[in-house]
């Protein structure tokens, strides 16, 4: 009897462990299903949005395109941003190769539309002239587009003459409000042109600016490090006060009401002012910096107040 116990429960064993055998593992451990296809990791959790710019579906870059040329004929270019109807401009270079930096912060705008072009809420759109003055730049860093710091002379004395354009004009002076053919900058003379938008370069923005009709212009300069409103003798309007604030406020800037460092005739935003279009003059720090964190929070700033 005692026999026939231990060679039942031995038949019991070996059929458990013949079943597991040939069942496997997964008969007794609940493991999981796979994340997703062998070897491809998981979706990383996304991070959290950090700008003020509302998020929404990527507006279309409509694209690049010439609105004149300048007086050696470079073709002086606006890259455009989505399609709505309100246009935010952003100018840069109009002072070429002597406020190169400007030129390089207006291509980091370019270079960061082109990679989140989300951030163009659908009811505006915001176009880019990265360089108002070709000829200029081209003196200094030798070419009249896309270049970079290290082709920028380290003898800030030999960037003068990029001030200038091709006829010698200083372009920010050939605008109409106070113009004067004999003009200053800081303790100079300069020559303004020989009339009113005399230069091909000032004519062919202020062209762009009669058929577009933009509902605010942001003009970047060097170097002061502070953001200027504008007026030609008929006060700040209101949102220009608004547009000056709110620039300022994200970007750590010293807002100002005007520039009066030094006596200014022919100056283009005063000029847009004139036109009543809110416009700004963001003066980097130095010629050297973009301050692109700085100018990145401006920017997102002015896109937010405009988003509807």
């Amino acid at each position: 009897m005692k026999n026939l116990s231990i060679i039942i429960i031995a038949i019991i064993i070996v059929a458990v462990g013949t079943y597991f055998i040939f069942r496997g593992p997964s008969a007794v451990v609940n493991t999981p299903p796979p994340a997703g296809p062998v070897g491809v990791p998981p979706e990383p959790v996304p991070p959290v949005a950090t700008s003020s710019v509302p998020q929404t579906s990527p507006a279309p870059a409509v694209g690049e395109v010439s609105i004149g040329n300048s007086v050696d004929g470079q073709p002086i270019n606006a890259y455009h941003y989505g399609i709505g109807d309100t246009e935010v401009l952003f100018i840069g270079g109009i002072h070429g190769g002597y406020s190169w930096n400007t030129a390089l912060v207006a291509y980091q705008l370019i270079d960061y539309l082109n990679g989140n072009p989300g951030v163009i809420p659908s009811n505006m759109r915001v176009s880019v002239i990265p360089v108002l003055n070709p000829d200029g730049l081209k003196k200094v860093v030798g070419t009249a587009g896309l270049f970079s710091a290290s082709d920028v002379p380290t003898d800030e004395a030999t960037t003068v003459p990029g001030r200038f354009n091709a006829h010698n004009v200083d372009l920010n002076r050939n605008f109409d409000c106070d113009w004067q053919s004999d003009a200053t900058w800081q303790n100079r003379k300069v020559n303004g042109g020989a009339n009113v938008f005399s230069e091909p370069e000032s004519q062919a923005i202020k062209t762009y600016v009669e058929k577009n009709k933009p509902a605010a212009v942001v003009v970047w300069y060097s170097a002061a490090g502070g953001v200027f409103a504008s007026s030609c003798h008929n006060g700040v309007l209101p949102e220009t006060k608004v547009l000056t604030d709110t620039f300022a406020t994200a970007s750590g800037y010293k807002p100002y009401q005007e520039f009066n460092f030094y006596e200014i005739t022919g100056d283009m935003i005063n000029w847009l002012a004139k036109q009543n279009i809110p416009a700004i003059s963001v003066l980097l720090t130095n010629h050297t910096s973009t301050e692109w964190i700085k100018n990145k929070a401006g920017i997102e700033a002015i896109i937010a107040h405009y988003a509807k």
